[in-house]
């Protein structure tokens, strides 16, 4: 299952006009409850980043095996994982 283009730019937006809440991750859960969401710290993954927004850095999930693993193929994406950057702290 791929993650299509117009979703990720809908996540993009959405995430590009709210701070790094967890709220963010609740309403995108709401919004595409087909993918996986992982909320975690940017420290915490040392793989380049899918995208870099204000908050976020976003990387693309594999989930299609039993482990989730970082992917830079869109084709295999089946989530995100949002690693939250401490912006301006």
């Amino acid at each position: 299952m791929a993650l299509p283009t117009e979703q990720l730019i809908e996540i993009e937006r959405l995430l590009a006009t709210t701070e790094a809440g967890t709220s963010a991750v609740a309403d995108l859960r709401r919004r595409f409850p087909q993918l996986t969401w992982v909320l975690c710290d940017a420290s915490d993954v040392t793989e380049e980043p899918f995208r870099r927004l204000a908050w976020f850095d976003l990387h693309l999930i594999d989930g299609s095996d039993q482990c989730i693993l970082i992917t830079a193929d869109q084709a295999r994406a089946t989530g995100l994982a949002l690693a939250r950057r401490n912006v301006g702290r």
